[in-house]
């Protein structure tokens, strides 16, 4: 049967070193490397899908983050699949030295929030089940923002 909405594919990114990227997208976040395009671009997939992340430097070679205050992309989110997962990565992203710009319980999900080498907001996360939602009196959704034991979720790693 097909389906009759919409799903993201992938997120595509102008990025300054092409080989910087690719470790903390690859070596630290745990994404397959499936494809290069020479010196100037790459391709990132998990479970064998053919890419969910696209690098290039075409037009951003050496390049600088835009200042704050710009538009552009806010985070892109990666879906793990379990809690010892999600424990998993964070515990490879603060062993790398890469600092946290915070972790947060949504009630529907726990997420982990980081920036990538050129600075783009990067959110880790997994869900939880939907039976386990919170739900508002009307049964709408009543997510919710709060503190995340980043200790507690990286003592849960799964061992590497």
């Amino acid at each position: 049967m097909q389906q009759s909405h919409p799903m993201v594919g992938h997120v595509h990114l102008k990025v300054a070193d092409l080989d910087r990227a690719i470790a903390f997208y690859r070596d630290v976040l745990g994404f397959e490397l499936t494809q290069t395009y020479g010196r100037q671009a790459a391709f990132l997939g998990a479970g064998g899908y053919h890419h969910h992340i696209g690098l290039n430097t075409w037009e951003s070679a050496g390049g600088r983050p835009p200042p704050p205050g710009s538009t552009g992309l806010y985070h892109s989110a990666f879906l793990y699949p379990d809690r010892t997962s999600l424990g998993a990565v964070v515990k490879r992203v603060l062993a790398a030295g890469i600092p946290l710009d915070g972790a947060a319980d949504h009630g529907v999900s726990e997420a982990v929030y980081l920036r990538d080498p050129d600075l783009n907001g990067v959110e880790l996360y997994r869900d939880r089940p939907r039976e386990d939602w919170p739900r508002a009196a009307d049964g709408g959704l009543a997510m919710v923002n709060a503190p995340l034991d980043v200790d507690a979720l990286v003592a849960e790693a799964a061992v590497d």
